[in-house]
């Protein structure tokens, strides 16, 4: 046994490993060296076998215990251990959950669960709304197609005064078995049976309503609460609204995905709010109460003395309101722009001449001429 490396070596794995962190490592190590993605390749095929034989020693708790205290000893029928008898049957067999994620061969759990009842599947919708739809929360009314069981034959998809009958394919298990050749003899596929598609049964005589189906598809109308809150993407649950279950089990869900339209005045970051508003040059250099734009409406606000263009003010709790506690906001961030005019009248120009030369210590010019007694070409001809 000396030439054998040690199990939890060859897994890659601490001798403390959990089930969950042996079955992760195996998972691996099983996918990259399975033979049927390396064919013919011999040195492959001989590390898929030793890392499947670790796991199949530690992944039960009392081979594990034996070799935990022997080491290879333990399975050694030579050196009196009880023997540990290999088969990739076994493996195939009881690992095929395993091999089942990446080989499509089924799983034990699959295997038991047979024609037991199933959730329907979720239904993926969209609903649009504003930005202070958003914002604040709305009501939305969406008209969906949706299923729901035959009034005629009750959901079995039977004429009425008859029943569905047991499938012969599968035995009314719902699932089939399928063995096939391989390098290490018979591996084992368990497949949805295609005879019943999983139910179990086969409608023999079908429901002249339903088609057989067991449902009735209509269109219906659906109110989404939109909470308070909600960003561009996010999706709202609707519980038992989705597709009908299988043999019995619930429906699936409605995922109600909210698209958020984007808004002409504000911009959003998680629950702040950012916007940008334009000061005239007099009111930022004298300072003036201005009006701003807020999700709640308009309020004033006092800009300063000498307010210079790009400065960034926040107004506390004026974002928008959290998903968890409604009365828990962001803030909105105004960034206060000073505004060039782009026209002006000959007075307003002159205005701006003799403001220009106060502002360098000379005598305001006169009319019609520049700083320099001159006239002046340029901006304000």
């Amino acid at each position: 046994m000396a030439d054998k490396r040690d199990y939890y070596e060859v897994l890659g794995v601490p001798k403390t490993a959990t089930e969950a962190e042996l079955k992760k490592a195996y998972r691996v190590l099983a996918k990259k060296y399975h033979p049927d993605t390396n064919p013919g390749d011999k040195e492959a095929e001989a590390k898929f076998k030793e890392a499947s034989e670790a796991y199949a020693v530690l992944s039960d708790p009392e081979k594990r215990a034996k070799y935990d205290q022997f080491g290879h000893a333990a399975f050694d029928s030579s050196a009196g251990g009880g023997g540990f008898d290999f088969n990739m049957d076994d493996i195939f067999s009881n690992f095929g959950d395993i091999f089942g994620d990446f080989f499509g061969g089924g799983s034990r759990s699959a295997r038991g669960r047979g024609n037991a009842p199933m959730q329907g599947a979720n239904i993926r919708t969209s609903v649009r709304v504003t930005f202070e739809e958003a914002a604040f929360g709305c009501e939305k009314e969406l008209e969906l197609t949706l299923k729901d069981e035959c009034n005629t034959c009750h959901g079995t998809g039977a004429k009425p005064g008859t029943s569905p009958v047991q499938c012969a394919k599968c035995g009314g298990k719902g699932q089939v078995v399928y063995t096939q050749q391989s390098l290490f003899g018979m591996v084992r596929n368990v497949t949805t049976c295609p005879e019943c598609n999983g139910k179990g049964t086969i409608v023999k005589d079908k429901c002249s309503d339903c088609h057989g189906t067991g449902y009735i598809a209509s269109r219906k109308k659906i109110q989404v609460t939109v909470p308070a809150g909600i960003d561009n993407g996010q999706s709202i649950r609707i519980r038992g609204k989705g597709e009908p279950g299988t043999n019995g089990g619930p429906r699936g869900d409605l995922l109600v995905e909210v698209i958020v339209s984007a808004s002409p005045v504000f911009a959003r970051e998680d629950y702040n709010v950012f916007s940008e508003v334009p000061v005239s040059f007099a009111d930022a250099a004298l300072g003036n109460e201005i009006r701003i734009k807020t999700i709640d409406g308009e309020v004033l606000y006092e800009v300063k003395p000498g307010t210079q263009s790009g400065t960034r003010v926040r107004l506390k709790g004026k974002g928008i309101p959290t998903l968890r506690d409604s009365k828990l906001r962001g803030d909105h961030y105004v960034t206060l722009t000073v505004k060039v005019p782009e026209k002006m009248t000959q007075e307003q120009k002159e205005a701006l001449r003799n403001y220009d030369a106060l502002m360098r210590g000379e005598n305001p010019p006169e009319s019609g001429e520049g700083t320099t007694g001159k006239k002046k070409k340029g901006l304000f001809k």
